[in-house]
Formats: C-alpha cells, structure tokens, sequence
C-alpha cells in the first residue's frame, strides 16, 4: 500500500508543477496533496508542521492565482471594469485550452476596459497588458511552489526509503 501512495504522491506532484501553467490543473493544491499521500505512509514520520506550513501556503498562493491578474490590470491604470473583465476572461478562457485562458484574460480586460471608456483603446491595452503581465507572475509564483514541493517530496522520499 505503502508503495502506490508514494506513485500517487508523484503522480500528483508532477501534475501539480504541471498545474502551474495549465489552468484546468490546480497545481498547488495537487502538489500538496503529494505531499499528504507521502506523509500517510509507514515509512515517513508524520510532520504535521511540514504539512501544516505547505497547506498554509498552498492557500495563500491559490488565492494569489486568481487575485494576482486583476491587481496587475489595476497597477497598468485598469478599472474596476477591467479586473471583471480579466476575471471573466480567465473564466471563460478555460473552456478553450491550452492558451484560451491567457488570451480570455487579455480579451477581457481590454473589452472591460472598452465598455468603460470605448475612446481609450491605448489605456484598455495597457491594462489588458497588465492582466497577462499579472497572469505570467501568478504562473511563476506557483511553479516556484510546486517545484519546491516536488523537490522536498523527492527529499523525503530519497531519505526514507
């Protein structure tokens, strides 16, 4: 048993990295649970700190995911139309993979961005930039996490096994 948690422990660790980029994965939260599967086997002490923490900031950085896009709208001179915009757009953008939800949160921030001021299409693209600018730091953020849960799972592993 011991044995298939640990391969369902990568299994989702790898996607989870994978996840980072791709929005139909949610790739810190399958990482962390990674994580859990290699914790609830025999040979692995139970590390309710480990867990603890890395639950902690797989929260924090899912949270960022989705609110990190709308600020970089707001930091390029974006409305409130345009955060709706970018959160509309990313919504809709995962129905069209692999790149519909990079393009749905540029669309949608410029079109929300538009309806606000339809003579401003410098200022819709600029915030429209801002979004996917956004987006590209989300996407970092959560590869760094899950590239670093990967790694201490591989320590954890390696060193008990």
């Amino acid at each position: 048993m011991d044995v298939i948690l640990v391969v369902l422990g990568l299994i989702c660790s790898i996607l989870g990295l994978l996840g980072s980029f791709l929005p139909a994965l949610p790739g810190a939260p399958l990482s962390w649970i990674g994580l859990l599967l290699l914790y609830l086997t025999d040979y692995v002490e139970n590390n309710y700190w480990v867990l603890g923490i890395t639950l902690l900031l797989t929260i924090i950085v899912s949270i960022l995911d989705y609110t990190i896009p709308a600020q970089g709208t707001k930091k390029f001179g974006g409305t409130k139309y345009g955060v709706w915009g970018t959160n509309i757009g990313l919504i809709v953008g995962l129905f069209f993979p692999p790149i519909g939800f990079i393009i749905g949160l540029f669309v949608g921030a410029f079109i929300g961005e538009l309806i606000y001021n339809f003579q401003d299409k410098k200022g819709a693209l600029k915030a429209a930039f801002g979004a996917f600018l956004g987006f590209l730091v989300s996407s970092f953020m959560k590869f760094m996490l899950c590239f670093s849960f990967l790694i201490l799972f591989l320590f954890v592993a390696i060193k008990n096994y």
